[in-house]
């Protein structure tokens, strides 16, 4: 029996609390509303605490508790894991309180609620191209702020994220030019626009690599128009690859696609190879 006091006790506390919540969420009193969001804000439970911020909210605009009032309808969003709304609410909240000591943290919790939002590198990067956005204006803004490293951290993330996504279509392309050949020129242009935007990205040595795979494959399906024209062209590509990464992973089957290049040029000696209209 002694055991049932205790679980009793925490059922009245609930019941009560509910209560309370129920009564004021229906009521008038802006104060009452401000005061109770404020506590359950305090002791975490965000859900009660945003839905009586949202309620209040309108009522503080221009008033002195209002700063106080979007700060924390924003986090409650955020910390409900709503970060569509999070990242919506603090970028409101910095564009009306543009002076106010939280606008830097209001900024670095905007550009993680985009960051949360940021979805495998499979997916559409819309949301990932808007967070690093947002965290690169708090970089260069805030180089001073206790949530710099932080920050330099997911951006980092993101843009191997963005990495990934374009060195994976580059290789897509060059996966399905086993059948269409003409997805070939595709690859290659997709590696090119890879290493142009991603200098130091950690797949740069495969995406060079790419580029010797995918134009030696084109030059040796190509039309006899075409073919020495672009077994040039893989050459050309080899060469750049070689001159980037003397020594490589990939070697062995560098080496074995310049040898078939090299025997197909054989046959051209002399000839002048005609130009391929793109």
């Amino acid at each position: 029996m002694r055991r049932l006091f205790p679980l009793l006790a925490l059922v009245l506390v609930a019941a009560s609390s509910c209560s309370e919540y129920q009564k004021v969420l229906k009521n008038t009193d802006v104060k009452a509303k401000y005061d109770l969001a404020q506590r359950y804000y305090e002791e975490k439970d965000f859900k009660r605490a945003n839905r009586l911020f949202e309620q209040i909210a309108p009522k503080y605009v221009g008033k002195p508790q209002g700063e106080r009032v979007m700060f924390f309808l924003s986090d409650s969003y955020f910390q409900r894991k709503d970060f569509n709304m999070a990242g919506y609410q603090f970028e409101r909240f910095i564009k009306s309180y543009p002076k106010s000591d939280k606008v830097p943290e209001a900024a670095f919790l905007g550009a993680k609620s985009y960051y949360e939002l940021s979805p495998e590198y499979s997916l559409d990067q819309t949301d990932t191209d808007k967070a690093l956005v947002k965290l690169q204006g708090f970089i260069n803004i805030y180089p001073d702020s206790e949530y710099f490293d932080e920050a330099n951290k997911m951006a980092k993330e993101l843009t191997t994220k963005k990495e990934r996504k374009a060195f994976e279509i580059a290789k897509q392309f060059n996966k399905l030019g086993e059948f269409n050949y003409e997805l070939l020129k595709s690859a290659v242009a997709a590696v090119d626009n890879f290493v142009s935007d991603f200098p130091g990205s950690i797949y740069r040595e495969e995406a060079f690599f790419i580029k010797v795979q995918a134009t030696t494959n084109l030059a040796m399906n190509s039309f006899e128009i075409f073919k020495q024209d672009r077994l040039k062209a893989a050459k050309e590509a080899y060469d750049d690859f070689r001159k980037q990464y003397p020594e490589s992973k990939f070697d062995k089957k560098a080496n074995d696609l310049l040898e078939k290049v090299n025997k197909e040029l054989q046959d051209y000696k002399g000839e002048e190879a005609p130009k391929e209209t793109k």
